[in-house]
């Protein structure tokens, strides 16, 4: 696993976070779905007719992988 990937997810959840609905709609759609699993938004991912199993399964291996660190990191930032 990369460290760009961590940073790159790492960025655009913070990016969210900060910037809520806005920046996170001009994510693409992995990094949409996986940020919104990462700052536990439900209802980002209910607007976009993604169920929490088919978001993880859009989100991929490798970025749900690095969710736990994410989180942690955000957590940290908070």
């Amino acid at each position: 696993m990369s460290d760009v990937e961590y940073r790159h997810f790492l960025s655009k959840a913070r990016a969210a976070m900060e910037g809520g609905d806005a920046a996170w709609a001009v994510q693409s759609t992995g990094e949409k779905v996986a940020v919104a699993l990462a700052l536990n938004r439900a209802d980002w991912l209910a607007s976009m007719n993604y169920t929490m199993a088919e978001a993880i399964e859009r989100a991929g291996p490798v970025w749900i992988s690095l969710l736990p660190r994410v989180v942690r990191a955000l957590d940290s930032d908070a």
